[in-house]
């Protein structure tokens, strides 16, 4: 009855009565005597592993190991029982999870070879299915191509200035009187403001902090156990996600609007740029594909660059080395700006390079995104196995990110592996903070902007110590410090 226990502890914030426990449990038998009657595939060598307990399959260890950060022991504990290659079943989807340089190839290397982006049900049900994460071929060429266009290093130059001036601002107003202060709070705020602001256009107030409650309420049910009704994660998000949607609707129609009577231009903000694009028939995007597109934007920008802050600022913490030599790094910066207006710009982004080689590792051995999921498109093979049509593939960063093979030592904490004259040293498709190939994560070096101006500010102005120092973290999906991260703030008189 195990199961069961942790179903209840994972899934509600209430006791569920035995009568529906009963009604789960024998819906899922059913279902799961189809299931194994119906589905196997004779004569094909399907990778070894176990599809769990039906209906729910290993979705309610797998999110179990989520909240207590052991992801990375879940899938080590299945691979060393049937391999780097394995089966399962997560989130109501059959998939093989993949680990490792071949694996990576073979997800992101793109081409006609069988895998989409398509996500498991409740991802597609939170992010929608014209989320950036499900569409494909000419449509997603045109998208993507509009959003590269937005975020490439040359555009996000112009916003440099203005992205210092939001974090400045919301640092003053977040921190102001203030001796303590949770920083996953703060960072979130932040980096969603910036995103909003730079992004969409959308004014401070209170529209804007709703919003980011309700979107954070609708990212943890991307990896949510998958049954939506009343008391479950899932219901939680969908409702959330149905507030998010009707903000950004509001928004849609108000950009509309400020485009035809003049007041903005079609490249001011990504609203702008996705209203004006035309497919190959002429026609606009639909209102349920721009909103799709928001939603997985703001969770590629946002959740992504917290996580990164959070844990640079956990990291210089407990590390007086790393927190020294970053000082050192933005004292520099300090003086070089002298004499000018006092804003950053691209210029003094490019000193901090020792700052960001301490958030490329970091991204080692903590992604923000562990991994994620793919759809095989078509019957495919690899490493030997049949993967049939309609299941999910799942990569893996610490497959590669923590192998000795590759990164030396890969459990010693070493900035320097991300120096200029290392850099070729390690192969195709085994860092993968922000996925690589085709479809390599086209805000990248919006995240590095961010991260840099935002530390800076903070380690220029404060010193901090932790509250909780052996605080966990725990993954909903996102790994954050399980309690915030609340911190002791000093603030310096000068740097």
């Amino acid at each position: 009855m195990d199961f069961l226990s942790d179903f209840s502890d994972l899934t509600f914030e209430f006791k569920p009565p035995l009568i529906t426990i009963l009604l789960v449990t024998l819906i899922a038998l059913v279902f799961g005597f189809f299931w194994l009657k119906f589905s196997p595939l004779p004569g094909k060598k399907l990778p070894p592993g176990s599809f769990g307990f039906p209906l729910l399959g290993e979705s309610l260890s797998f999110v179990r190991a989520q909240k207590q950060d052991r992801t990375d022991e879940w899938m080590q504990t299945r691979i060393d029982n049937y391999g780097p290659v394995f089966k399962t079943s997560l989130l109501g989807s059959k998939m093989v999870v993949l680990t490792g340089q071949a694996g990576n190839r073979f997800v992101f290397s793109g081409g006609d070879n069988g895998i989409s982006f398509n996500q498991p049900g409740t991802v597609a049900k939170i992010l929608g299915k014209y989320s950036l994460f499900e569409i494909s071929g000419p449509q997603h060429k045109l998208i993507r191509g509009a959003i590269s266009n937005f975020l490439k290093p040359e555009s996000i130059q112009r916003y440099v200035e203005e992205m210092d001036s939001l974090v400045q601002k919301q640092l003053f107003k977040e921190l102001a009187g203030k001796d303590s202060v949770k920083i996953v709070t703060l960072m979130k705020k932040i980096t969603f403001n910036v995103s909003c602001s730079i992004f969409f256009g959308l004014p401070d107030g209170k529209v804007k902090d709703q919003l980011l409650e309700d979107f954070s309420t609708t990212v943890k049910g991307t990896w949510a156990v998958p049954l939506n009704f009343p008391g479950t994660v899932l219901h939680r998000a969908m409702q959330a996600r149905g507030r998010v949607c009707k903000v950004l609707l509001n928004l849609i129609t108000i950009r509309k609007r400020e485009m035809e009577e003049g007041i903005v231009g079609s490249q001011d903000n990504i609203i702008s740029s996705l209203l004006i694009l035309r497919n190959e028939n002429g026609e606009p995007l639909m209102e349920q594909e721009i909103l799709d597109i928001f939603l997985s934007l703001i969770m590629a920008s946002h959740d992504t660059t917290t996580v990164l802050l959070s844990h640079l600022v956990r990291l210089m913490s407990r590390d007086y080395e790393i927190y020294n030599k970053v000082l050192a790094e933005q004292k520099e910066v300090v003086e070089a700006k002298k004499g000018s207006d006092g804003k950053l710009t691209s210029n003094e982004i490019q000193m901090m390079n020792y700052t960001w080689r301490v958030a490329q590792e970091l991204m080692r051995f903590t992604p923000p995104i562990s991994g994620n999921f793919r759809q095989v498109t078509r019957d495919i093979h690899f490493d030997g196995f049949h993967i049939p049509k309609g299941w999910q593939l799942f990569w893996v960063a610490s497959g590669t990110h923590m192998n000795k093979n590759i990164f030396e030592d890969p459990n010693k904490f070493d900035p320097s592996r991300f120096e200029t004259s290392s850099k070729a040293a390690f192969p195709p498709y085994t860092y993968i903070p922000f996925g690589a190939g085709p479809r390599i994560c086209p805000g990248a070096e919006f995240v590095r902007v961010e991260t840099l101006l935002v530390i800076h500010h903070l380690i220029t102005k404060y010193q901090w110590t932790e509250l909780i120092p052996d605080e966990p973290v725990t993954r909903e999906p996102m790994p954050y410090p399980a309690m915030g991260l609340p911190v002791k703030l000093y603030m310096k008189n000068e740097v």
